[in-house]
């Protein structure tokens, strides 16, 4: 009998901001494991295009509109969930936006906007999450951080306080929820070829100097975040909590 270690079959994922970029290939990679998804946004468009992606390739996905920020709301469609599919297995907190500006440049309501989606909504989501897994005796908990979380750079100070207090966040959890089978880990991704990243991808500049600052000597392909996040929710990663998996081609280790 083969290793079944990596199958997520019977269970129910969340991935927030799944309509596209590296949380559709989240969502997409959980589906094909064997696990029910449902793709969080806020265009329903785009969710039901993104599910009629994951079924075409014979996954099983729901479309669940919401805002992360909208604490009713998200509390509605945990219920929900619970409701509808007698619990929650797996939550991937992907939702992040980044204002890239100097300290100075800030106004302090965009500070708030900004921590507010990348920080203070993956804390309300996992309490609630953790709500629905605590009736399971377990659960998968896995943060979409960055490597801007573990390292910082000139003019991104915002958007590095909120990622380095999630990754803080997954350890906090950790601590907390390890007594009831709950494991909480990050992925810390490098620099990958989305939409998002599209100018910044047209640049042979940085194409160039990605070439000599990672060991890869390239940037991540969208599909290649997937991985971790379906390790990190399976049973082969069962004694694995408080834990970031830098998916980064080798940038942080390469001097």
């Amino acid at each position: 009998m083969g290793f079944t270690g990596f199958s997520l079959e019977g269970r129910t994922a969340l991935v927030t901001g799944s309509a596209r970029g590296l949380g559709f290939e989240i969502a997409k990679g959980l589906a094909a494991a064997g696990a029910f998804v449902f793709v969080n946004g806020r265009r329903r468009e785009a969710l039901e295009e993104a599910v009629a992606a994951i079924e075409k390739e014979g996954g099983k996905a729901a479309p669940l509109l919401f805002d992360v920020t909208d604490r009713a709301l998200v509390e509605t469609a945990l219920r929900g969930i619970g409701e509808e599919q007698g619990g929650l297995d797996i939550l991937v907190n992907n939702v992040g936006i980044r204002d890239r500006r100097g300290l100075f440049d800030f106004d302090m309501e965009d500070v708030e906007r900004l921590i507010g989606a990348d920080l203070i909504a993956p804390f309300h989501l996992s309490r609630e999450a953790a709500k629905l897994m605590r009736a399971r005796q377990g659960g998968r908990i896995i943060n979409i951080t960055s490597i801007a979380g573990l390292i910082s750079n000139n003019g991104d100070a915002v958007y590095t306080t909120a990622k380095g207090g999630l990754g803080a966040l997954t350890r906090a959890l950790a601590a907390e929820l390890g007594e009831h089978g709950i494991t909480v880990n990050a992925v810390a991704p490098g620099f990958f070829a989305t939409e998002a990243n599209a100018a910044m991808t047209a640049n042979p500049e940085i194409a160039d100097w990605l070439s000599r600052r990672t060991s890869l000597a390239r940037w991540g392909r969208p599909e290649e975040i997937a991985g971790a996040a379906v390790f990190l929710a399976s049973p082969a990663a069962s004694y694995i909590t408080g834990q970031t998996l830098a998916v980064d081609g080798g940038y942080l280790s390469h001097f």
